[in-house]
């Protein structure tokens, strides 16, 4: 009898399989496959610094025109609401008085040059009679005396006239600037009063307007540090460009640039008074309205930016990361985030140019383990115009990225849970 020999090679895995089980031995596990996870390689960037402050408008110039002398108002000469020029009579008040009150300083201020030149020819003449002894020398200096006084009474004459003089042109209240009227506080046939500075209306210049911001004293140190420090540049002092943001959410047609920063911290609130003033050409600013300003603060050329999909929170609500090493080992970063500049956090501590952060596969993606790291595939995001991170809410940054462009100086949710 012939037996037919079979290859080795024709015995396929699973009939191997079988007969080492059936001889009580385990197949061997196949070899762990490394997770690969999609990462980005974070680099220095620039990118501009923005803040948003609040505030509320004023009128460049603000004058209350009051009553300066007494009487009754004969008639008023202008439209509550409307535009008025610097020298423009606003009301008439009853000149009779100080007519008759100039008329009578004239007469006076007459009577006294008149007596000048009395007492002066006396005074010629006793001073050629004390020369011959004929008059007594204090006769000679009493003469002397009166002519001086007399003088005095001519000086005072002539201010008298002046004063008679001012007071009757108060009797005609012009406006002193150019500006828009208020309400009309007196109606002719009113009585008012200097004493009392009796308030007839107000004249405000709308063109431009100064805009007052409050700006936390934080924000404002950490602005400086930074400019001194060189991370952030600046076209000038107090040069910061402004956008305003009107009270429906529009944006203002014109730009302007900070022109002051108070000295003064507010001890009650904690924050400064930054000023900036708008051209309002066309009054669609007025005062006391509540606004809105964005702030260009200047530009830091050396950030580091995190997509927000790399970017997760911990139990303490702080921002953490996991960054891949050189040896393709996986660790977790804590970070400190200040804002967002578009879908990006951007980052002030934690990272550093170079490191690898995971943004796709994170969820295979342990500390310690060993991944396979490739360059992560991340769809474009469109610009959009800039939005300053509130602080409080952490499900903020989910909306971050689809609401600027521009990094925000005020904390982010992130770095706000981690007292950054």
């Amino acid at each position: 009898m012939r037996v037919e020999r079979f290859p080795f090679r024709l015995i396929s895995a699973a009939t191997a399989a079988v007969i080492l089980a059936a001889c009580g031995q385990k197949p061997p596990a196949p070899p762990p496959q490394t997770p690969e996870v999609g990462v980005i390689t974070v680099q220095p960037t620039t990118v501009p610094i923005v803040s948003e402050l609040p505030g509320r408008t004023s009128a460049f110039l603000v004058a209350q025109v009051r009553a300066r002398v007494d009487g009754i108002v004969l008639c008023r000469e202008f439209t509550e609401g409307a535009d008025v020029k610097a020298g423009q009579r606003l009301y008439k008040i009853d000149p009779a008085p100080y007519i008759a009150a100039l008329n009578t300083a004239k007469a006076m201020l007459a009577k006294a040059q008149a007596n000048v030149v009395t007492q002066n020819a006396l005074a010629a003449r006793y001073k050629i009679l004390v020369a011959a002894n004929a008059v007594s020398k204090q006769d000679y200096d009493n003469a002397v005396a009166t002519q001086g006084q007399a003088v005095a009474e001519v000086a005072s004459g002539k201010a008298a006239v002046d004063t008679a003089q001012i007071n009757l042109g108060y009797t005609d209240v012009v406006s002193p600037i150019t500006g828009r009227t208020g309400l009309s506080q007196v109606t002719p046939g009113a009585y008012v009063q200097a004493s009392a500075a009796t308030l007839l209306t107000t004249v405000q210049q709308l063109d431009p307007v100064y805009v007052d911001l409050t700006q936390s004293s934080v924000d404002g140190l950490k602005l400086r540090r930074d400019i001194q420090e060189g991370r952030l540049q600046t076209s000038g002092a107090n040069a910061a460009k402004v956008t305003l943001i009107l009270e429906d959410g529009r944006e203002y047609s014109e730009a302007s640039k900070l022109q002051f920063s108070d000295v003064s911290v507010d001890q009650g609130t904690g924050s400064v008074t930054v000023r900036a003033i708008f051209p309002n050409k066309d009054r669609v600013l007025l005062p006391g309205m509540f606004v809105r300003a964005r702030i260009d603060e200047g530009v830091n050329d050396k950030a580091l930016v995190v997509p927000q999909v790399g970017v997760t929170h911990d139990q303490k609500g702080q921002p953490t990361a996991l960054v891949v090493g050189p040896d393709n080992k996986v660790a977790l970063r804590q970070l400190v985030t200040s804002g967002t500049y578009g879908d990006k956090w951007l980052v002030d501590s934690g990272l550093n140019a170079g490191d690898r952060v995971i943004v796709q596969g994170t969820e295979k993606a342990r500390p310690g383990a060993t991944v396979k790291a490739v360059d992560a595939q991340l769809p474009a995001q469109a610009a959009q115009p800039a939005s300053g991170a509130a602080p409080g809410a952490a499900p903020a940054a989910a909306d971050a990225s689809a609401s600027g462009v521009a990094a925000s100086s005020n904390p982010a949710p992130a770095s706000a849970a981690s007292g950054a």
